[in-house]
């Protein structure tokens, strides 16, 4: 088995070098030796080592992993990085309150000492990155099943890690590419001092809102800026008002030379996740069944929230990150839906596994080899289907804010636990400060009367849309006793239960005895949570790791099988939030019969959308007043203010605020979104219509400059005129 993978190695690095440059995500490491010419061709006038290098300062050096989940960039040589107001949505929700709502109105730091700390938001640097496929394999077999392969890997993996980092301050992290044919070790340095500098209010950094969300044109001013501080010898460092501004190894200088059609673009940044090389029962199963039944229940909490948050400020505040956080995934899932339908995907998977197999058939040892592939996929999908759907129901109905109330109950699960035996004072001590600690934090952004539509929506629903075979048997008991009306339940429940005010939870905790346990087991919310959880893990979550595992068994034999197939396709590794290249052009595309879609938007488009009735459109008067003076300084092309742009780069989740980088190297806007036709580019990347949105640096500086009067930030970053 050892050598079937590193043969397979080789293969990867053959066909990596035939890639087209408007499709696939690329291993930095590797840009040097088979991706530089295809850019230069496309008209980048760097090296490889300008973008990937371990010996000098370079773009990599720049870029950064930001929150876990997005990407950002340094734009000055003081620590000042920019990504998306999406990216920092969470963060700024949490340090806002009604009397300093910093996501509706925006905020500003005029000077460093005015800049705020942001507890919990951290950001990650790439340091080097090494091929150790050889050494991770080492000992795997063919007769090996899943879980004795996967030990070796953890073992092997875990070994390297460690090696890598002893001594450091440095973390380590292996990860598989090629679905396991190939694994990278990649070091990271990480800070924790980040600091909230800027952004705008959300009627620009969410305009449009989820109405233009996967969508263009688009308007939106997606972007903020935070500042990472570090100690007196630039190394991390917790919180202290001694730290002093990050100096980075390279920060992007940013061009006001503008785009247009045809100019080459690279987005560098850490995708999340595709599956670009899937067998179709796994599109299928996606498609056509967990994702219309995860989009209904999502449906549905997000109409509560949204007539919720249209009521009162302070609930807008305080559900607008969860709304728009269920949102985005439901509104994706919609278009991928779409976007595979519309290509035709799930035939065109069968039909290439048809010539696969017939290739496989045609060859005594390829059917040893390979002949059993696809065949367990198919079982193994059939089989994985119901777990997942109920995996995926239940948390939206109790704990990914769905019943908000019996998602926080599910806390008091580790305090009851410990009286299940001898007591341990010390330990029942630490879960009851840290159970009142999460308190403050959820009920913050809780509202009892928005949770409890909440609650009977989705109580109703998981009873409609799961089989009772599937359901927790305390849901079932408690939906008995109620005879079926949850609206009645939740009348009589919300205004006594510990779980839906903090006085009465905190209380509750401070005092908790042995005792306690009875009225613990008498509230609803509670044997709910405990019996969804339960479920979780004693029914669903074993079987679905150990299909999970075994499906994830046959993939680096299915990789290699694929490649052997087609030896002159075009083959790339799906994203795994690790640091990536990829390449292209502006431009603009044909989204239906004769509707043909330009590169670019303006100022002038937020104008004609302009709509005070309408929350997402409400143009701020101050923007309208600089587009009606035309006081637009140097942030002009063809007499407007460019917004966003663009291009047909491959991007996914994690892209969200990465560089758009052009030609010279220099910084032209921030990845944010992709367009509706092309959203299913996660599963099949679609070169007429796949593109990536990003907002265009002018129209970031602008309003840093013109509409918040913060230009003094500018003076610290390296622009191009």
């Amino acid at each position: 088995m050892k050598k079937l993978f590193l043969t397979t190695a080789l293969i990867i690095i053959t066909l990596i070098a035939a890639a087209a440059p408007d499709e696939g995500m690329w291993i930095p490491i590797l840009i040097e030796k088979y991706n530089i010419k295809l850019m230069q061709e496309k008209g980048f006038k760097l090296t490889a080592e300008d973008i990937y290098s371990v010996n000098k300062a370079c773009m990599k050096d720049a870029v950064m992993s930001f929150g876990g989940g997005c990407t950002g960039e340094f734009i000055s040589p003081e620590g000042l990085l920019i990504t998306n107001h999406h990216c920092g949505y969470g963060t700024i929700q949490r340090l806002s309150t009604l009397e300093k709502d910093y996501l509706t109105n925006g905020f500003w730091a005029m000077s460093r000492d005015q800049e705020i700390r942001a507890p919990g938001l951290s950001i990650t640097i790439l340091k080097r990155m090494e091929d150790v496929t050889g050494k991770v394999l080492n000992g795997v077999t063919d007769d090996m099943n899943a879980e004795a392969r996967q030990k070796v890997i953890n073992t092997n993996s875990e070994q390297i890690r460690r090696s890598a980092v002893e001594g450091t301050h440095y973390t380590a992290r292996i990860s598989p590419f090629f679905m396991g044919n190939q694994y990278f070790l990649m070091v990271y340095e990480s800070f924790n001092d980040v600091r909230f500098v800027g952004a705008p209010p959300s009627a620009i950094g969410k305009f449009g809102g989820e109405t233009d969300n996967w969508v263009w044109p688009r308007h939106t001013g997606d972007f903020s800026l935070w500042r990472v501080y570090a100690n007196k010898e630039n190394k991390p460092a917790a919180y202290s008002a001694e730290n002093v501004p990050y100096k980075p190894l390279y920060h992007f200088p940013i061009s006001l030379k503008g785009v247009k059609e045809g100019d080459f673009t690279m987005v560098f940044g850490y995708p999340g996740s595709t599956s670009q090389y899937v067998p179709s029962y796994y599109i299928d199963m996606m498609k056509n069944y967990i994702n219309p039944k995860r989009i209904e229940i999502q449906t549905e909490k997000i109409d509560i929230m949204e007539a919720a948050m249209n009521t009162d400020p302070l609930i807008r505040l305080q559900y607008s990150a969860k709304k728009s956080g269920i949102a985005n995934g439901w509104k994706k899932s919609i278009g991928e839906i779409q976007g595979l339908e519309r290509m035709n995907t799930i035939a065109k998977k069968q039909e290439y596994e048809k010539r696969l197999t017939d290739w496989i058939n045609a060859d005594a040892a390829r059917k040893v080899k390979y002949g059993h592939l696809l065949p367990a996929y198919e079982k193994l999908y059939s089989q994985m289907k119901d777990y997942q759907l109920v995996n995926s129901l239940t948390s939206d109905a109790f704990f990914s804010s769905g019943a908000e109330a019996v998602g926080f109950a599910r806390n008091m699960m580790s305090l009851a636990g410990l009286y299940e035996k001898e007591p341990d004072q010390a330990r029942i001590s630490v879960i009851k400060t840290e159970l009142v600690a999460s308190a403050a934090g959820f009920f913050k952004n809780y509202n009892a009367a928005t949770d409890k539509k909440l609650f009977v929506a989705v109580m109703k629903h998981y009873g409609d849309k799961l089989a009772p075979e599937w359901q927790a048997p305390e849901y079932i008991a408690i939906r008995n006793s109620c005879k079926g009306d949850f609206q009645a339940l939740a009348d009589k429940l919300y205004p006594v239960s510990i779980f839906t005010d903090e006085a009465r939870f905190t209380t509750f905790v401070n005092s908790f005895t042995l005792g306690s346990l009875k009225k613990l087991e008498k509230d609803p919310l509670y044997r709910l949570a405990r019996g969804a959880s339960n479920l979780i893990n004693d029914k669903v979550r074993g079987e679905l790791n150990r299909i999970s595992g075994e499906i994830q068994n046959l993939h680096p034999l299915y990789m290699t099988a694929q490649m052997e197939f087609e030896k002159d396709r075009v083959f790339y590794p799906d994203a795994n939030s690790t640091l990536r290249v990829a390449y292209g052009e502006i431009s603009g595309y044909y989204s239906k019969d004769a509707v043909y879609f330009r590169h670019y938007t303006t100022l002038k488009g937020i104008i004609e959308k302009d709509n005070p009735e309408i929350f997402d459109y409400d143009v701020p008067d101050k923007l309208k007043q600089l587009y009606a003076s035309k006081d637009y300084g140097r942030y002009v092309q063809d007499g407007e203010v460019p917004v966003c742009f663009i291009a047909n780069n491959h991007t996914t989740g994690g892209n969200s605020g990465s560089p758009v980088i052009n030609a010279d190297g220099h910084l032209i806007g921030i990845n944010f979104d992709r367009a509706w036709e092309g959203v299913a580019s996660d599963m099949a990347f679609n070169p007429e219509q796949s593109r990536n949105i990003s907002l265009d640096m002018r129209y970031a500086l602008f309003i840093i400059d013109k509409f918040a009067g913060a230009g003094y930030l500018l003076n610290e970053m390296t622009i191009i005129e």
